[in-house]
């Protein structure tokens, strides 16, 4: 079985270009993030969204929450539906980026096990973006309300 990359798609000509734009889209996405997340670091939440991420417990994550107050959680939603953007960015970049190396190492010399690595590594990006979705739909649900710690749990 021969493994194949995730973008088959687009055409190989073009994925240089798209890898290039989706790069700048990523960065830009990513620089929003850190200031909408400027706000959100407090006492309880030195390291702002992250430490919500982590937080593991829903009394943790009220916390951070009631640190925040309601402007701050506003920009947390703002920052995780934003996130969410960012997922599918650093998600293809990512992956487009891992397709381009390993064409380059067919084309320069013989490394099937380097390319199957950088497949594998596209695909794995796959599951990483969706895992991310996952984290972020429960600490959305959180913020919302739900007083589930399960839903803390799976977010950390």
């Amino acid at each position: 079985m021969i493994l194949t990359h995730p973008y088959p798609w687009l055409p190989e000509n073009t994925r240089k270009a798209v890898f290039l734009v989706l790069l700048v889209l990523t960065i830009i996405v990513m620089v929003s993030l850190q200031i909408l997340g400027e706000p959100l670091k407090t006492a309880a939440a030195a390291g702002g969204i992250v430490s919500y991420e982590l937080a593991g417990t829903i009394e943790q994550a009220q916390t951070i929450l009631t640190s925040w107050g309601t402007q701050g959680q506003i920009y947390a939603g703002l920052n995780l539906g934003l996130d969410y953007l960012f997922i599918l960015f650093y998600v293809t970049t990512i992956g487009l980026g891992c397709v381009l190396i390993t064409q380059n190492l067919t084309r320069k010399m013989r490394a099937p096990l380097l390319v199957t690595i950088g497949l594998v590594l596209a695909w794995g990006l796959i599951l990483a973006g969706l895992l991310d979705c996952i984290e972020n739909f429960a600490l959305i649900k959180i913020l919302l309300g739900s007083l589930s710690g399960q839903l803390a749990t799976l977010a950390r």
